[in-house]
């Protein structure tokens, strides 16, 4: 196992690998960004992690996005490769595909479902 020196790492990727998102090319979608990182040398700036399961399964594949804690949906080896372009070398999130920011807390974009409650009226 390695120990990453992330001193220099501006963004975080998190890409999630869960049962919905591996059906809708998670894998493939996982290796097109740490791909796209290598091609343009930027691997001491953005660090990826594979995740399980995000909650967010209708909105497969999801690929989120710190420190701005935004949120992305129906990503695929293409729109991550923009990703990593547009949003994370060149600053420009891909609006299209946005279904939540962090400002205060997470704010809907107004693109997605919104989903479930976690809180049980009582």
């Amino acid at each position: 196992m390695s120990t990453w020196d992330l001193s220099t790492v501006q963004h975080h990727v998190l890409i999630c690998n869960g049962g919905s998102c591996l059906k809708n090319s998670g894998d493939e979608t996982t290796l097109a960004i740490r791909d796209e990182i290598s091609k343009h040398g930027a691997e001491h700036l953005i660090h990826t992690t594979r995740t399980r399961c995000n909650g967010r399964c209708q909105d497969a594949g999801v690929v989120t996005v710190y420190p701005q804690g935004i949120w992305y949906k129906e990503m695929t080896p293409e729109t991550g490769r923009r990703l990593v372009r547009e949003h994370l070398l060149e600053g420009k999130p891909l609006q299209e595909h946005m279904i939540y920011s962090f400002e205060e807390r997470f704010v809907p974009t107004g693109k997605g479902n919104k989903g479930i409650s976690r809180v049980q009226n009582k």
